[in-house]
């Protein structure tokens, strides 16, 4: 066996795109693009600081940024990045190390793709 496979972890992502109408129904265009924008730029860097406190093993840290990154992802309507959030939580507080960090992981993917995927659509009216 000389062959070495690479697997390529792919994940689509959801997003609430009522949840994006109703933004720009109550705000109107320019204060749901502002909200969104804003909304962009702090799960960026809640996700980079939960990966942070991961990494040197807060925990109270990485729960407080995840209840900051699911309240954030409902509110703008990314309901697959709020939900793997939730499970970082609640595996946050077991004793299942594995599947703590498989979440983790899935978290960051999730995240990434949800990040892109609003931008993408940031500028498609609703």
């Amino acid at each position: 066996m000389n062959a070495i496979v690479q697997l390529t972890l792919e994940e689509k992502v959801r997003l609430d795109r009522d949840q994006l109408e109703v933004l720009y129904v109550q705000l109107g265009p320019a204060g749901a693009d502002k909200l969104v924008s804003h909304a962009l730029e702090e799960l960026a860097v809640a996700l980079a600081r939960v990966e942070k406190h991961h990494k040197s093993g807060r925990m109270d840290e990485v729960r407080r940024g995840m209840k900051g990154v699911v309240s954030i992802a409902q509110q703008i309507g990314m309901t697959t990045l709020a939900r793997v959030a939730r499970d970082v939580l609640e595996l946050s507080e077991t004793t299942d190390g594995a599947a703590y960090c498989a979440a983790m992981a899935r978290l960051g993917r999730i995240g990434e793709g949800s990040l892109m995927a609003v931008w993408d659509i940031q500028d498609i009216p609703v």
